[in-house]
């Protein structure tokens, strides 16, 4: 085995890596730094899902990057266009040299002794390479690459046509002239349908239980109209900051006034669908609005393709699949050519690595997290989780930001080691998040958890995080430096 030093070791080039790197780049030049890559492209998301009308769920005006802007004119934008983008941004500020392809992270061992981190990557031909440095940083996503979540359906095995989950879509699927079955209501199931309703002969959205679905403008027209009076740099700014804010406070509207919001998101489907379309049963939620993430539907293209007759909403359950389709709970038949399981993803935290700290092997579920970036006892490590009620960017650029801040503070103080400490700290733990959506609800026994306040808890909440990360104490007298 080999062994390579460098002074910051990023495991993942998706969008957070990326701009891990562009940030340590910016504001802290004299650190070496590299990233370890799985794959054999960069793009992490964007470069994995493939499938049909694959967009942003999040506005491009917080998703794209704080040092660079998204200059196109889009607010939602296709997957191709969000990849090309990252491509260009690692080209731009040279982080594609720093990236080693097919670099599969195994695990992660700290010595305080030697204040450094020995990681090791399995290569694609199976040889086993170390890595040493002296901060780890973590931006490998939250969820499984190799596989989404995948239920166990009665008579799957009769069924003579295909299934695919999105997350492995490939080109060879073709639903042109095609009766499409489409598994699931969540983000990926509202982009599928009117994407397939395009060319297949008839898409139908087999949902369980509905989400709340709601329709925005692919291009903003507040933001072009700023881009023409201000210029590009003032519009892009406000328009972040418009965007912003529009979100956390709608978030707040919607835990407080959950019924008002609950009124206001499902009148607007009325608007699309019309008084006669049967919106308790098919967009008509069973919890709150941001229990669970919202759908965002740009120009409102999945009601344009209900509306058309090209698409349809089915709320039940499978009782079995069958040779020619599924066999539903309520004795309804739905014939399928191909079957799509847009059933959710499964997550992994910190890519699944097993970590020891001076020989002791950390449990995932057992760690506590520290603004949100980091975990009460594990030196000088930092991984970043995005929001699950905004763009995960903000998060990501915010977390990046920390990070720099005290590796500058490190280098300053000459101090080796960094790790927060809740010593003679009591206090409850709660869990990582306070969502309901299925994908967190499967895993919520492997996650960390949270405490009860500062520093200990999880914001899901820009404008609080904006001031603790950028702009709190780095030396708080929780983190402690030797």
């Amino acid at each position: 085995m080999a062994d390579d030093f460098v002074d910051v070791l990023i495991v993942g080039a998706g969008l957070s890596g990326i701009g891990a790197a562009a940030h340590l780049q910016r504001h802290c030049p004299e650190r070496s730094v590299a990233i370890l890559e799985a794959r054999d492209a960069l793009g992490g998301t964007w470069d994995l899902f493939r499938y049909p009308g694959v967009r942003s769920d999040s506005d491009m005006h917080t998703l794209g990057y704080s040092f660079r802007p998204w200059t196109g004119t889009k607010t939602i934008a296709d997957g191709a266009s969000i990849l090309d983008y990252l491509r260009a941004t690692a080209r731009e500020h040279g982080i594609d040299r720093l990236i080693r392809y097919r670099h599969r992270v195994r695990s992660a061992s700290w010595s305080s002794h030697d204040a450094k981190w020995s990681v090791e990557a399995e290569l694609e031909s199976g040889e086993r390479r170390v890595f040493r440095c002296t901060f780890l940083f973590v931006c490998s996503g939250y969820y499984d690459y190799a596989e989404g979540y995948a239920p166990q359906f009665p008579g799957l095995e009769r069924y003579r046509g295909r299934v695919v989950h999105p997350q492995h879509w490939t080109d060879d699927i073709d639903p042109a002239g095609k009766r499409v079955v489409v598994i699931g209501s969540g983000a990926t199931a509202v982009t599928l349908v009117p994407a397939l309703a395009r060319s297949a002969a008839h898409v139908t959205m087999l949902q369980r239980s509905p989400s709340y679905v709601l329709s925005l403008p692919s291009v903003d027209p507040f933001a072009q109209w700023l881009r023409r009076h201000l210029g590009f740099a003032t519009s892009h700014a406000l328009t972040r900051w418009k965007n912003v804010l529009v979100s956390v406070g709608i978030f707040k509207l919607c835990r407080r006034r959950p019924a008002f919001a609950k009124s206001a998101l499902l009148k607007q489907v009325r608007r699309q669908l019309g008084p006669e379309y049967d919106i308790d049963r098919h967009f008509t939620p069973r919890y709150n609005p941001w229990e669970q993430r919202l759908c965002f539907v740009p120009d409102g293209d999945l009601f344009k393709a209900i509306r058309s007759g090209r698409a349809s909403v089915v709320t039940d359950t499978i009782e079995s699949f069958t040779e020619g389709g599924l066999k539903l709970a309520g004795g309804a038949e739905l014939p399928a050519d191909l079957v799509v399981t847009a059933t959710g993803l499964k997550l992994k935290l910190v890519g699944g690595l097993e970590m020891r700290v001076d020989g002791h092997k950390l449990v995932p579920a057992e760690l506590v997290n520290y603004k949100g970036v980091l975990f009460a006892g594990v030196p000088n490590f930092a991984s970043i989780s995005g929001y699950t009620n905004a763009s995960w960017t903000l998060k990501a650029d915010l977390a990046s930001t920390f990070v720099c801040r005290l590796l500058n503070h490190m280098r300053r103080t000459g101090a080796r080691q960094c790790v927060p400490r809740a010593d003679g700290e009591t206090m409850a733990l709660q869990p990582w998040v306070d969502f309901s959506s299925g994908y967190f609800q499967r895993a919520m026994d492997q996650l960390p958890k949270q405490g009860t306040r500062k520093p200990w808890k999880l914001n899901q909440n820009y404008l609080a995080d904006l001031m603790t990360l950028r702009f709190g104490a780095v030396d708080d007298g929780v983190m402690r430096f030797s």
